[in-house]
């Protein structure tokens, strides 16, 4: 067995970042930049109000001056003319300042009668004007190497960019393996269960912005194994599901090799997870992982998650991780880096007293995996460990 760590290591090894393709802003929500863009135009593109009143001469602005209002600015119709002593134009909100004048005096803060309007005493000393290119300049660089989020989308709209280069989306084939699955929905006979790890890794690898192709369930036999090995042409990364231990039935290696597979490593010293395999097959990487339903999850928030965000150009780097303080005492660990399943209620971690495996119920309340390190001593309240959240 080897490590999390080199498992790793070994996966960010078996990817190249993908090639970029260009879609348009209305199309980018999640994507990740491949390069960098830069702004069309200045934001704004001209020194505009940023309230509604009137625009005028800033050394004119005292306490009960007078002004003749000569016409009005709206946003997207200026004031054509230009602002001389003693004169003022109505503004509103978003239209560019007219020429001549440097300030806006608030509404509030003005009395009109006919086509002549006096200062307050209250009048601020605030221009409230917005100068050309405040928000940015036209040649601004944008190099978010993220996944764009809606504000983003917002500024690059705002840049003029109609369209963006995007790394494209990894194409995920999943494959379940076993006599025993039948799909949701289907009548299962006296000695099979639900193929429920799919609907979840699916999930998890859409979240992380790859494009995903379920496909049917593979039987116990090299031939219907080999048969859906051929549906997964051109992915970019295939999972499978069960089949990768050691059993008589468990021939997913073997038939992986059979086909040219590559591998990378088999068995990992994690808990739970342990028979994770991972290699490379033809064009794309393959990580099999393992049947029990919570494992085959963790290893996907662990292994594939992270091999997907390689895919997409942002780094070769495990999940993120957070510490919080323990809510209840731990036992110590043993040789096998563990997962440990969690409630995370007012900032403390307070891991469910069965980890089985299989228990997916445990799984959709967790909201964490605790890490325990190999040979991890005990812990007690408040404790303060590293978790990945869920």
């Amino acid at each position: 067995m080897i490590s999390v760590e080199e498992a790793l290591t070994r996966v960010f090894a078996l990817l190249t970042p993908l090639d970029s393709e260009e879609v348009s802003l209305a199309e980018a929500a999640g994507r990740v930049l491949s390069a960098p863009v830069a702004a069309r135009r200045n934001q704004p593109p001209f020194a505009c109000s940023a309230m509604d009143g009137y625009a005028l001469k800033s050394t004119e602005v005292e306490a009960d001056a007078l002004f003749k209002v000569i016409g009005t600015a709206a946003a997207g119709h200026r004031f054509a003319g230009r602002v001389g002593p003693g004169q003022a134009v109505r503004i509103f909100t978003g239209a560019p300042v007219p020429e001549g004048a440097d300030r806006v005096v608030p509404q509030e803060d003005v009395t009109r009668k006919g086509d002549l309007i006096s200062i307050g005493h209250k009048a601020g000393s605030g221009s409230h004007v917005r100068p050309e290119g405040a928000d940015f300049a036209e040649g601004a660089p944008f190099d978010a190497r993220r996944p764009l989020r809606p504000a983003d989308l917002a500024l690059l709209a705002a840049m003029n960019v109609a369209r963006v280069p995007v790394r494209r989306r990894p194409v995920v084939a999943i494959i379940a393996t076993g006599d025993e699955l039948v799909m949701p929905g289907e009548d299962p006979g006296p000695d099979q269960i639900i193929a429920s790890n799919g609907f979840g890794l699916k999930a998890m690898a859409e979240e992380a912005g790859a494009a995903v192709r379920m496909l049917p369930i593979a039987r116990d036999n090299a031939d219907a194994l080999k048969t859906v090995f051929g549906l997964a042409e051109g992915a970019d990364l295939i999972l499978t599901i069960g089949g990768a231990s050691v059993g008589d039935h468990d021939i997913v290696g073997t038939v992986a090799a059979d086909l040219g597979m590559e591998q990378a490593f088999y068995k990992v010293a994690m808990r739970p997870g342990k028979p994770l395999m991972a290699g490379r097959m033809g064009g794309a990487a393959m990580i099999g992982l393992p049947g029990n339903p919570v494992s085959a999850m963790v290893c996907g928030t662990v292994f594939v998650v992270p091999a997907i965000r390689a895919l997409l150009g942002l780094g070769a780097a495990p999940a993120p991780r957070r510490s919080a303080p323990l809510a209840a005492p731990l036992a110590a660990n043993g040789p096998r880096e563990h997962y440990m399943r969690a409630r995370l209620t007012d900032g403390a971690l307070a891991p469910f007293a069965s980890q089985d495996s299989a228990l997916l119920t445990i799984l959709s309340e967790a909201r964490a995996l605790i890490i325990r390190p190999p040979g991890d001593s005990a812990r007690e309240i408040g404790e303060t460990v590293d978790y990945l959240p869920l």
